[in-house]
């Protein structure tokens, strides 16, 4: 009887374990708040990692497909349910993420003989300024981070990366580089740099000095010649109820043409 509690302790640390190398891999995610809503900037083009789940609400999430997929249609279901039941201005992202997802994963990852979920989310609502802008990530255990909710700092940002280490990298530089006032052309740059430095923390094994500009700017530009970026935004000021909106192949280029090269 005694063996038993260590037992799942044990079984606890390994799983955690096991979910940081499956997550190791996974290219960050970046959202910020601006004068126009709030962009959600990543690398990639392999698969859709930026979703919309309601009309001011965005997801972005790394980690393995299936799981994130399970993921966002219950945030879709609780969020259309909500909207049905009452009206779509009570759905609320905090409610969507203490009441229904935190829950669900947190159950999923202690279950030890069960299957956890291989995903780490990070969500936006946009408000109608920039400090009404709401930011909450979510791990594979549950435990949910907010950039306000009596922390000490509010934050314009919120980041997702495989490592806690490369997150806090990112975010040590967008404290010093981002401004919620800052235009789209300004904030996507601001959001590819950031990029860049949480990849090459994950690739330098979590140091957490944050890498010297020029090899920043390096590591940022061969990505975009290897690959294309993936973008959205939830506009603060649209004239629909829906504010959701993947960028343009027209607007990625002209958000690209400053960097010498089409996006």
């Amino acid at each position: 009887m005694i063996e038993e509690p260590y037992r799942w302790v044990e079984a606890i640390a390994n799983r955690r374990e096991y979910i940081e190398t499956q997550l190791a891999t996974g290219s960050p995610i970046i959202a910020l708040s601006c004068r126009d809503g709030i962009l959600f900037l990543t690398f990639g083009s392999s698969r859709q990692k930026l979703f919309e789940i309601h009309d001011r609400i965005a997801m972005g999430a790394i980690g393995h497909p299936g799981d994130i997929e399970r993921l966002r249609m219950a945030a879709i279901e609780l969020a259309s349910t909500e909207g049905f039941t009452r009206s779509a201005a009570d759905v609320s992202l905090r409610r969507l993420a203490h009441y229904s997802l935190s829950p669900v994963m947190k159950t999923a990852f202690e279950q030890v003989y069960g299957p956890p979920f291989l995903a780490r989310l990070l969500f936006a609502e946009v408000g109608e300024v920039p400090e009404e802008d709401l930011f909450l990530r979510v791990e594979y255990d549950g435990a949910i981070a907010s950039n306000g909710g009596g922390q000490p700092t509010r934050h314009d940002f919120a980041v997702l990366s495989a490592t806690t280490g490369s997150a806090g990298s990112m975010a040590s530089f967008l404290e010093k580089e981002h401004r919620a006032t800052a235009s789209l052309s300004e904030a996507t740059n601001i959001a590819m740099d950031a990029w860049a430095v949480g990849q090459l923390t994950v690739r330098e094994n979590g140091a957490k000095q944050i890498p010297e500009r020029d090899e920043i700017t390096k590591h940022r530009d061969e990505r975009l010649a290897q690959t294309g970026l993936e973008l959205a935004i939830l506009e603060r000021n649209g004239k629909s109820a829906i504010r959701y909106r993947a960028l343009s192949k027209d607007e990625l280029d002209s958000l690209g043409s400053r960097y010498g090269r089409g996006i």
